[in-house]
């Protein structure tokens, strides 16, 4: 295998951009830095090295050091894995180029607030929040507030799932680049998920001439390598950070505020997926007064030999009753069709794997509806239980309701407002599943799980 020629291209962008910022300085050296004619755009990464294209050398000095710093914080903060692994988690609802929308906007958002130019027309941050969250926040106020993750999430939550593409095919967004750099998209008739604010920030990433210029096709496996590297790249960018942030200047100034470090983050499904599957899971208990089948065997053996006696084991006694799990769904609460069947999805796997019996209370002020789900059955089911999004939200009746079943575990997928009533026993675990953000008030009982990330 040949090996990889330093570029020639960015060389001179690479010196400047040592001398310009000693953050930069220290992650360039991380970085492999090639030229590549197989792109017709200036720039593009696969997440370890990054390509330079023939367009490159067309860019003002400020514009290339401005694009090398892009894709410099791309590899430095793991979004080519990080795309991956969100496509492990939501599989076919997936849409590699708008999270690729979600990284450049955070990224050109950071490099602009600590002084990089950057190949116009650019995606921002502040641009695209303004676009499809109606949120008008400031530059250094955004970047501190959203990671690539839950920019996505809140993106992708108010629409159906319909297909979509994994990581590495084109699609979704057309155009140019978020820097102009990487290869236009071309979704053809192929349908595209989310809903109006996913349509809106393809709307944006056309109007900004955005195109991905994040290169997913090879395979990252989450393995002992993938967590090692992360695990090295967390250590480089604190040092990095810590470096700016001595010398006074540069990207160290926003240093530890950024909410696109890559940190270590358990995902909401995880999280529900250990607290459900405790609560439901059967554990037997021993049994003194009956000896195990394997002692009986033992024991009918050594006298038949005349060994000596086998040591006592005694039998277990397994509950007979299917664990529930009572599962309130708030219909005044801000739920979208993309988070439901993922939560849904979620909450089946569990129930096949243990055997629990779901019970779903659709409820606002009162229970509407009550459906008992086979866990086979409820992912592709619970998109047809339709209900009203008018109206207030109480939790009385609903824990009323959920404690009359004797379930294993109660969850509530809700925006968290409404009267709580009395507090249930302290036995039973309680899950609030929160779209968003929780309120600083959070939950007089029970434990409080956003979904945002």
């Amino acid at each position: 295998m040949t090996p990889l020629r330093h570029s020639a291209r960015a060389r001179r962008a690479l010196t400047k951009l040592a001398e310009q910022d000693p953050a930069f300085a220290a992650l360039a050296l991380w970085c492999t830095h090639v030229d590549s004619d197989q792109r017709e755009g200036p720039a593009w990464t696969d997440g370890r090295a990054i390509h330079y294209g023939p367009a490159f050398e067309a860019l003002d000095l400020p514009e290339q050091i401005g694009l090398a710093a892009h894709h410099i914080l791309h590899i430095a903060f793991r979004h080519a894995p990080r795309s991956h692994a969100m496509y492990v988690r939501f599989g076919d609802r997936y849409d590699a180029d708008l999270f690729n929308l979600a990284t450049d906007a955070i990224v050109n958002e950071t490099l602009m607030l600590t002084g990089f130019i950057l190949p116009r027309p650019v995606v921002r941050l502040t641009g695209l929040l303004k676009a499809t969250l109606r949120e008008d926040m400031a530059g250094e106020d955004a970047v501190t507030k959203y990671d690539a993750e839950r920019l996505y999430i809140a993106l992708m939550q108010d629409g159906a799932p319909p297909q979509s593409t994994r990581p590495g095919d084109k699609g979704a967004a057309s155009g140019g680049s978020g820097t102009n750099g990487g290869e236009g998209g071309s979704g053809g008739d192929r349908p595209r998920p989310g809903g109006a604010r996913a349509e809106a920030a393809r709307a944006y990433a056309a109007e900004r001439a955005f195109a991905p210029d994040l290169d997913t096709d090879r395979d990252d496996k989450d393995d002992g390598a993938g967590r090692e590297e992360d695990a090295e790249w967390r250590q480089r960018v604190a040092r990095a950070m810590d470096a700016g942030r001595i010398a006074g200047h540069g990207l160290g100034m926003l240093g530890h505020r950024l909410a696109d470090l890559p940190e270590v983050h358990t995902p909401w499904e995880v999280v529900l997926r250990g607290l459900v599957s405790r609560a439901v899971m059967v554990n037997p208990r021993p049994l003194g007064t009956r000896p195990a089948r394997r002692w009986l065997a033992r024991d009918a053996d050594a006298r038949q030999r005349g060994g000596p006696d086998p040591a006592f084991e005694p039998g277990m006694l397994r509950d007979r009753d299917i664990p529930r799990i009572a599962v309130g769904i708030d219909s005044s609460g801000s739920v979208d069709g993309t988070l439901l069947v993922k939560f849904a999805a979620e909450l089946a796997a569990i129930a096949k794997r243990t055997g629990a019996e779901t019970h779903v209370l659709v409820f606002d002020t009162a229970v509407r509806s009550r459906t008992v789900m086979g866990g086979a059955a409820w992912d592709k089911r619970i998109t047809d239980i339709l209900f009203t999004r008018d109206g207030g939200t109480s939790f009385i009746q609903v824990m009323e309701e959920a404690l009359a079943l004797d379930p294993s575990a109660v969850v509530i997928l809700t925006d968290l407002e409404g009267p709580f009533g009395p507090t249930p026993p302290r036995r039973l675990p309680v899950v609030w599943a929160v779209p968003g953000d929780p309120p600083a008030a959070g939950a007089p009982f029970g434990r409080v799980l956003s979904l945002a990330r």
